[in-house]
C-alpha cells in the first residue's frame, strides 16, 4: 500500500470521504487521541539545558515540561545529521531505508523524501487533524527531482500550512518560503518570503520568533478542531541567532541568549494551549535532530563563522557532537508531555528514540501503521504511561554517521558496539574501529565510551556483529521506494 492508498483507506474507515485533502470539519469533530505539538531543535545537544545540568543555560519552561510530564535520559536519534533525522522522525523509519543518499539534502540537491512514505502528518491528516510545519523542513528543495517540484515540500507530506526555510539558515541559497494558495512562487502553493538568509541578518534574527509566532496562529485559530502542530526551530545551528529581545540577556553569550529565545517560546506555545483550554487534551514533544557543533572546522578567521567556537553548545557527559557516531551525536534531550495523561516528574532510563513518535502518536490517535513497509519505532506508551499499557523492551538501535551513510554501531541493552566511527572533530580519541576490530562499549557505565570490552566479551562481540549484518542485509534486500 503506498502513501496514497494508505491516506484512502484510513480516512475513509474514519471518517469517509471527507478525509481527503482539502476538506474541512467543523468545531464539533472530536479527535480519538491527543492534539500533537512536537518541537524539534535543530543541532541542540544533551547538556545544553537546565534541566540536564548546564549551569549557565536557563532554560525554565523546559524545565517545567519535564517536571510535568517524561524526560528520558537515553533518548536517540537516528543519525547525528539533519536531513536523515528528520526523516525518521517523520516516518519511523530508519534513514537508510529513505533512498536520500548523503544525509544532509543541500540546496541543490534533487533528492527528497519520497512521495509515497507515510509522515506524521499524513496519518493524523487522515483521521481529520489539521496539520502545519513551522521551521525548517530540510526534506526537499524548490528544484525537485524529474521535474516533481511540489513533492519534495510539506505540502506534498500531508502538511496543510507550512512557513519555515527549506534547508538550514546557513546555506548561501536558502529560502524562508510560507504556502499560499496564489502561488507567486515557481513551485505552484508556495511563495518566498526572503532568499540567500546568510547575507540577511534581519531575517536570520528573527526566525525563532516568526517560528514561535507561526505556531501560536495556528493553534489558535485551530483549537476547536484536533490539530498537529511541527515547530522545527532553526536554532541553535551555526550560525546562531536571537532577536533584539534576547540579545545580551544570558550569562552564556549569543548561544544563552538563543536558548533563552527558544524555551520562551515553548513557554508561550504552552500558554496558548491552556488559555484556548486544550492543554489537557495535548501531547507535547520535545527533542532536538542531533547532538551539538562541539567544533567548526578551524574557525578563526572564516568571514561567517569567525566566532563560531564560542557559540557551540554541550554533549556532556558524551562524547564528541553532531555528525559523529559516538553518544553525543545521537543521544538528545527528550521529553513527552501531556497533563493529566502522562504521570509527570518522572525520569525514564530505558532507551527510546525519535522512530518510537510516529507509531506511538499513531496508536494515540487511532491510526493504522501501514503494513507494506518496515516500520522502525515502538509504540512506548507504556513507558507514557506505565501500568496503563503494556511494554516490551525493544531488541535493537541502529547509528548511522553523516560520513559513510551506512549503519557503524549497533545498541544492544547497555551494549553498544562501534563498526566505524565519524567523527565531526577528526578526533576519535585514539580508537579506530572496523568488522575486523570493532569497539564495545557499556554505554550505561561508561558515559564518556572511553574503555573498550570488546576483547573481554569477544561471544557478545560475535552476536552483535551478527545482528548488523542482518540489518543491513534486510536493508539491501528491501530498498527503497527510489529503487
Amino acid at each position: 500500500m503506498d502513501r496514497r492508498a494508505f491516506l484512502k483507506v484510513s480516512g475513509a474507515a474514519a471518517l469517509g470521504v471527507g478525509a481527503l485533502r482539502g476538506v474541512s470539519f467543523g468545531a464539533e469533530r472530536k479527535a480519538a487521541g491527543p492534539n500533537v505539538v512536537m518541537i524539534y531543535l535543530d543541532d541542540s545537544g544533551y547538556g545544553d539545558y537546565e534541566h540536564n545540568g548546564n549551569p549557565t543555560i536557563k532554560t525554565p519552561n523546559i524545565r517545567r515540561m519535564v517536571q510535568e510530564g517524561v524526560s528520558f535520559s537515553q533518548f536517540y536519534v537516528t543519525s547525528p545529521a539533519c536531513s536523515a533525522s528528520r526523516f525518521s522522525l517523520l516516518t519511523g523509519r530508519y534513514p537508510g531505508r529513505s533512498g536520500l543518499g548523503r544525509w544532509v539534502v543541500g540546496p541543490g540537491s534533487k533528492m527528497h523524501i519520497h512521495p509515497k512514505e507515510v509522515t506524521l502528518a499524513d496519518g493524523l491528516k487522515s483521521k481529520g487533524y489539521t496539520t502545519g510545519i513551522f521551521g525548517k523542513w530540510h526534506l526537499g528543495n524548490p528544484n525537485g527531482r524529474n521535474g516533481m517540484t511540489r513533492d519534495a515540500l510539506p505540502l506534498a507530506h500531508g502538511f496543510d500550512e507550512w512557513m519555515g526555510t527549506n534547508v538550514s539558515h546557513d546555506y548561501g541559497n536558502a529560502k524562508l518560503m510560507e504556502s499560499d494558495a496564489s502561488g507567486e512562487d515557481p513551485v505552484k502553493g508556495y511563495r518566498t518570503l526572503a532568499r540567500n538568509l546568510p547575507s540577511n541578518t534581519e531575517v536570520c534574527d528573527s526566525l525563532t520568533k516568526r517560528t514561535t509566532e507561526g505556531a501560536l496562529r495556528f493553534i489558535e485559530k485551530n483549537s476547536s478542531r484536533p490539530f498537529f502542530a511541527y515547530v522545527a526551530y532553526n536554532m541553535p545551528h551555526l550560525g546562531i541567532h536571537a532577536s533584539d529581545e534576547f540579545k545580551g540577556k544570558s550569562r552564556r553569550g549569543l548561544l544563552g541568549d538563543v536558548m533563552m529565545e527558544i524555551d520562551d517560546g515553548v513557554g508561550r506555545i504552552r500558554e496558548m494551549l491552556e488559555k484556548a483550554g486544550v492543554s489537557e487534551n495535548t501531547l507535547v514533544v520535545f527533542a532536538s535532530d542531533n547532538g551539538p557543533w562541539v567544533k567548526f572546522r578551524d574557525t578563526k578567521d572564516h568571514p561567517r563563522y569567525g566566532e563560531a567556537r564560542m557559540h557551540v553548545g554541550y554533549a556532556y557527559p558524551f562524547r564528541d557532537g553532531k555528525g559523529s557516531t559516538w553518544e553525543g551525536g545521537h543521544r538528545v534531550p527528550g521529553i513527552f508531555c501531556w497533563p493529566g495523561k502522562i504521570p509527570g516528574n518522572r525520569i525514564v532510563q530505558e532507551p527510546a528514540s525519535t522512530l518510537d513518535v510516529l507509531p506511538t502518536v499513531f496508536a494515540m490517535a487511532g491510526v493504522e501503521v501501514p503494513e507494506d513497509r518496515t516500520i522502525d519505532g515502538r509504540d512506548i506508551r507504556g513507558l507514557l504511561m506505565p501500568g496503563e499499557y503494556a511494554w516490551e523492551e525493544g531488541p535493537f538501535t541502529f547509528y548511522y554517521n553523516y560520513w559513510d551513510n551506512k549503519p557503524s554501531a549497533i545498541r544492544k541493552g547497555a551494549w553498544k558496539l562501534h563498526i566505524r566511527i565519524g567523527s565531526q572533530t577528526g578526533n576519535n580519541y585514539g580508537f579506530s574501529a572496523s568488522r575486523e576490530k570493532p569497539l564495545l562499549f557499556n554505554v550505561e557505565e561508561d558515559l564518556g565510551e572511553r574503555i573498550d570490552r570488546a576483547a573481554e566479551r569477544p561471544e557478545l562481540v560475535k552476536e552483535m556483529l551478527g545482528e548488523l549484518e542482518a540489518f543491513e542485509k534486510q536493508l539491501k534486500q528491501e530498498g527503497s521506494f527510489w529503487d
